[in-house]
């Protein structure tokens, strides 16, 4: 028996049965907070950018039309420091890591978004929305400053997304003292411009705006005042789409604004939170260095989205050979003929089921794996096909194993210095042998196996070695 969508909803704290807006058209209007250029996107991004290519794609197999719009925050505090630091132009530092970042998404098979803004491009959205919400007596201008905030205490519920108080919600914790706004927890909406900064004419004088104004003035110009889907990182929830619906919903005078808050969760490394300071800090090309893109995209999905996401070399490594052992039976057991999707077929029911409770990939993936394990045991083509179909659905199994496995081995070969490495292994093999140490010789048979895709193989003349 199929089931319907489920999605967790970060607004009401529980799962809730998925019905667009527009229900009769099967139409899906979904945004996502994307990426701030200024530096390489690393791992964090990347389970972002998958994250919701995934459920996008979960919502199109369900026969819906969904409109996707990510944007880009290509000004801010970070990105005018960092260019000042590189002696170069804002705009020519943000192209470049746009360009990076959309080349990091091709390879991990995130579909491009239907609509991608640039905060610059949409100024006057911007102040359009602070000038409403002056209007409705929700922002003030600072006489000292010249800053225009967001006056937290007279919008109604602040906190609902969250569940935070706005008592609980104390200066000095979440927010800093600051004497240019009438509360401390007000927020900036409109920053005056300062010396060498770009800035934007407006009736407040020159600026650039806030950074939590950009998402609510992009996705209403957009999708409207009212839309179906808005996620992001898990980060985001306070104070950045906490404020988003003050600002939307204090702008337009509405209880409206998004049915769906869909939130990721965050990724760790080895147990430790992320940060440069720690040194644990990836970046997405640092990691495709070692790792096939695919890799990295079956070992986000391998999780499911709302909860921690554990990064080490022994997790990849672990996703690196589940994924191998799925391309290993396309190639050992080739498909017929191409499997014509169709829900009523019981390994696709129980694919749907858990996809359709709030995109748990985990339970899905457990699916085509025992898929692949009938393909192998029975050599059955089509039960390969219809493991390539239903991996394809959420953007698995998309290269041939021939392309897949020769793209793995010249990543492998790039990370093998020299023959003489390969040598000195199987040296030290043959030693642990000839000690009858069996457990350090597989393990070093292991090692080339997994580390560096090398076959060893034992042979009357020694042992030889090849590439996988």
């Amino acid at each position: 028996m199929k089931h319907k969508l489920k999605v967790f909803n970060t607004l009401s704290k529980k799962k809730e049965i998925f019905i667009p807006i527009d229900c009769e058209n099967n139409f899906v209007k979904m945004y996502v907070c994307g990426m701030t250029v200024y530096d390489f996107c690393h791992i964090g991004h990347a389970r972002v950018l998958v994250v919701f290519d995934m459920i996008r794609r979960w919502l199109i197999a369900n026969n819906y039309k969904v409109f996707y719009v990510r944007n880009i925050t290509d000004i801010d505090d970070k990105i005018i420091k960092r260019a000042a630091e590189n002696n170069e132009s804002i705009q020519s530092l943000t192209q470049r890591f746009i360009s990076a970042m959309h080349e990091d998404s091709q390879k991990l098979g995130v579909l491009p978004p239907d609509i991608e803004p640039k905060a610059t491009e949409n100024i006057a959205e911007m102040l359009e929305m602070i000038a409403k919400l002056e209007q409705n007596g929700l922002a003030y201008q600072n006489q000292n400053s010249k800053d225009v905030n967001f006056a937290v205490r007279k919008f109604p519920n602040y906190g609902k997304l969250s569940g935070k108080s706005i008592d609980d919600l104390r200066a000095g914790e979440r927010v800093n003292v600051n004497n240019d706004k009438n509360d401390p927890l007000d927020f900036v909406l409109w920053k005056a411009a300062k010396d060498g900064e770009p800035a934007w004419d407006s009736k407040w004088g020159k600026g650039r705006p806030g950074w939590h104004i950009e998402c609510s003035a992009m996705s209403c110009k957009f999708l409207g005042n009212h839309f179906d889907i808005h996620g992001g990182g898990q980060d985001l929830q306070f104070p950045h789409h906490e404020n988003e619906i003050a600002q939307s919903q204090g702008a337009n005078h509405s209880d409206l604004f998004v049915n769906y808050w869909l939130h990721n969760g965050f990724v760790r490394v080895d147990n430790q939170k992320m940060s440069k300071s720690l040194g644990n800090f990836f970046t997405i090309r640092e990691v495709l260095e070692k790792y096939h893109p695919e890799v990295l995209r079956f070992f986000i999905l391998r999780s499911h989205y709302r909860g921690p996401l554990n990064y080490s070399d022994q997790h990849l490594n672990d996703a690196k050979n589940s994924l191998e052992t799925l391309y290993f039976t396309l190639r050992d057991v080739p498909a017929v003929q191409q499997w014509q999707l169709n829900w009523n077929d019981d390994d696709a029911i129980k694919f749907q089921n858990a996809m359709n409770e709030d995109f748990d990939t985990s339970t899905a993936m457990a699916v085509l794996f025992d898929i692949a394990a009938r393909a192998r045991k029975n050599q059955d083509g089509n039960l390969s096909a219809k493991l390539k179909t239903l991996a394809n659905i959420i953007g698995l199994l998309e290269n041939s194993p021939e392309q897949f496995f020769s793209e793995t081995s010249k990543q492998n070969q790039a990370k093998t210095s020299s023959e003489e490495f390969i040598l000195q292994k199987i040296s030290e093999r043959a030693e642990a042998k000839k000690d009858k140490n069996f457990a350090l010789a597989d393990a070093i048979r292991n090692e080339l196996l997994n580390d560096y895709a090398v076959i060893l193989d034992d042979t009357k003349d020694g042992t030889k070695w090849r590439f996988k």
